[in-house]
């Protein structure tokens, strides 16, 4: 069993056979294009919107980049780093996507019964450098996303949405990345769908996609439409800083089978698996799942559960005995070293982070594999009552 992995066969295969082979161009160019139109009709927006990067973590530093871009001159006027407020209860690549964007990080605290961003904590570390909110779709939950909006809005600040985990949910019956301000998600090996690698931004504003689009071509301005046309800027100009983020053919070609998999197989699939977690450990005593809005489409792209009383170690022993591995979502930034070591203290993420373990959960499951596996934890938990 495998606590996650790639989903991928001979559709994908013959895709990356066929750009190969046949096409002969591996870089950006129409495979390219066609991905970012077949995601656009998926999420219901117009194709200048959807911006494809080489990971998930480069669209968010491409969206970060963005909104710095469009703060700069409040932030010039107040002096010093522009900040954006991010959960710390995030994979390390949501902080070093500020970073690389000249924003200061600032980690803010969690709701522990979702893993999500503490709104209360959040407004306690407004500064007037505060430029963003980085809400994290914490084990693919939008939690509270009208909630963040207003925040923001109230406040003049851009909302740039670590949607790596949510591909394909939904949020009061809408898409996530249909509407919004620039959101991100990521299409890396184990994620809902996969190029491999890569990931996309979504932006609601025209200047921002335009300045996305440049800069994942090292903000050679106009590059995106001569490489879909199947030619090259050779006159240049470039105004700004830009990085070689762009996605290839290939991975483009293994996105678009992926993206035809995700309604009729992965959705069903990781939503039917999911529910026999939550039926089969929901009244558990000493577990916890972390709680969802029922209005809300969750598509889990992991598993993670709360254990409570200090046995999170004894049940990964237990787990790893019966041959079931687990995880954990995630280490807090704030307690890495190059974002503090600790120095912060944010009571409901440490917390948390002390009780989390991750299960297993991938399309290649089946329900019997799911079975077995809250059978092992349930003999585990009777054992702790005996």
């Amino acid at each position: 069993m495998r606590l996650s992995r790639s989903i991928v066969g001979e559709a994908e295969a013959r895709a990356a056979s066929r750009v190969i082979l046949e096409d002969g161009y591996l870089g950006m160019g129409n495979e390219v294009r066609l991905f970012e139109e077949e995601l656009a009709r998926y999420l219901g927006v117009e194709p200048w919107q959807v911006i494809t990067a080489n990971t998930g973590t480069a669209a968010l530093h491409l969206a970060l980049d963005a909104a710095a871009a469009s703060s700069s001159a409040r932030s010039s006027v107040v002096g010093g780093r522009p900040e954006v407020l991010v959960p710390s209860l995030t994979f390390v690549a949501s902080f070093q996507a500020v970073v690389a964007a000249g924003c200061t990080p600032v980690p803010c605290d969690v709701l522990p019964e979702t893993g999500t961003l503490d709104l209360a904590d959040a407004a306690k570390r407004l500064t007037p450098r505060t430029i963003a909110v980085m809400p994290v779709h914490y084990a693919s939950n939008p939690w509270q996303l009208d909630a963040v909006y207003a925040f923001a809005n109230e406040r003049g600040l851009r909302v740039v949405e670590d949607a790596a985990h949510a591909f394909g949910c939904k949020h009061r019956g809408r898409r996530i990345g249909s509407f919004g301000d620039l959101v991100c998600f990521s299409f890396d090996g184990i994620k809902n769908i996969t190029c491999g690698e890569g990931g996309c931004l979504v932006a609601f504003d025209a200047a921002s996609a335009q300045l996305a689009a440049d800069a994942r071509l090292l903000s050679v301005r106009g590059d995106t439409g001569q490489r879909f046309s199947g030619g090259r800027s050779w006159d240049p100009d470039v105004t700004r800083q830009g990085w070689r983020y762009h996605m290839s053919n290939i991975m483009a070609a293994i996105g678009r089978v992926q993206l035809g998999r995700l309604e009729g197989e992965f959705l069903p699939a990781r939503r039917v698996l999911a529910a026999v977690y939550e039926k089969r450990l929901a009244n558990l005593a000493g577990l916890a799942l972390l709680r969802t809005d029922p209005q809300d489409f969750v598509v889990r792209h992991i598993m993670p559960v709360r254990v409570a009383g200090g046995r999170k170690d004894a049940l990964k022993e237990a787990l790893n005995a019966q041959g079931i591995p687990t995880g954990v979502h995630y280490k807090p930034n704030h307690l890495l070293s190059f974002f503090g070591g600790g120095a912060q203290h944010l009571p409901a993420t440490e917390q948390l982070y002390a009780e989390l373990l991750t299960l297993p959960l991938h399309p290649g499951l089946t329900i019997a594999d799911v079975e077995s596996v809250c059978q092992v934890i349930t003999s585990f938990f009777d054992g702790c009552a005996s």
